[in-house]
């Protein structure tokens, strides 16, 4: 297969390119990175429709995997423009291209696009978003799902770790740095919200699979995936992990098990995934995920 992944520079995105380029199977990889682009990446910039046709057309994928999004909350708050054309416009325009090419398009989306009012979460269930960021998200899945003649698939994550060029490239992983700061400041770290750490390295590995599976042959994957591994922690449960492990201790750190105050960029109490349907396509190998403490472990501790 020939496969082409978008916002191969970031942690998903770098991990999935690594799990393609070494697959058994062969494949042929393209990455594609706009800041971080290296000799391995292409650099391009995906809101120009003119470059990314004509690398598209240049490549002629199999699969197109699309990482690049804006998926800082905060960050999206503050850009609603520049968010949507990411998060909303290039997606349409890579299911416009999937329909003309004829490639698969697995558009990576979230677990942001529910109210985590009502976990756990099937595939088929009612999006509410309550933030621009999830909203753009849910307004993605629309437009690549929405356009008749794509291949498109929508693949739903919650919050994710792994291997990272830099830890505030993670949600999961930048909590490190606020365990490791025994400088005698204070952080406030939430305890309300429930999230689902997943690694990036099983992600990669799930794909890599279901790219090789009669299902990807066939084109009888589902419109709409959820992979989650099934551990629940707050962030605050995360910190004291990491406080464990690295025999650090942890009093610098208060949970705030508060609403988020009323102005602040709002999040979903509980958007747990629910999982049975994309364990039910028997994939070789499952889904595959790593237990959250065991991977840190062997991350963090010296061999």
């Amino acid at each position: 297969m020939r496969v082409l992944i978008t916002g191969a520079s970031g942690v998903l995105g770098s991990s999935i390119y690594d799990a393609f380029a070494s697959a058994q199977a062969g494949h042929t990889v393209l990455g594609l990175a706009r800041s971080r682009a290296s000799n391995n990446l292409r650099s391009i910039d995906l809101l120009d429709r003119a470059q990314t046709d004509a690398t598209l057309r240049e490549f002629k994928p199999d699969w197109l995997i699309h990482c690049a999004a804006e998926r800082k909350p905060d960050v999206a708050e503050k850009d609603p423009e520049g968010t949507r054309k990411l998060n909303v416009s290039v997606p349409e325009h890579l299911a416009e291209l999937s329909k003309e090419l004829g490639f698969t398009l697995i558009y990576i989306s979230t677990d942001y696009v529910f109210d985590g009012t009502s976990p756990p979460y099937v595939p088929s269930a009612r999006t509410n978003p309550l933030n621009l960021y999830g909203h753009t998200k849910r307004d993605g899945e629309l437009s690549v799902l929405g356009i008749e003649g794509a291949i498109a698939v929508v693949l739903r994550v919650p919050v994710l770790y792994g291997p990272a060029p830099s830890n505030e490239d993670s949600a999961v992983n930048i909590l490190l740095d606020v365990v490791q700061d025994q400088s005698g400041k204070t952080y406030k770290m939430d305890h309300f919200q429930t999230r689902y750490p997943t690694n990036v390295l099983d992600i990669a590995g799930f794909l890599v699979r279901l790219a090789d599976s009669p299902h990807a042959r066939q084109h009888t994957i589902p419109p709409i995936l959820h992979y989650s591994a099934p551990e629940p922690f707050t962030k605050y449960e995360m910190c004291l992990v990491f406080a464990r492990i690295l025999g650090l201790p942890h009093t610098h750190i208060v949970p705030d098990a508060n609403e988020p105050l009323p102005g602040s960029t709002p999040r979903p109490r509980d958007t747990q995934l629910y999982v049975r349907e994309t364990e039910e396509l028997g994939v070789e190998g499952g889904l595959g995920t790593t237990g959250f403490e065991e991977w840190w472990e062997t991350r963090l501790k010296p061999v």
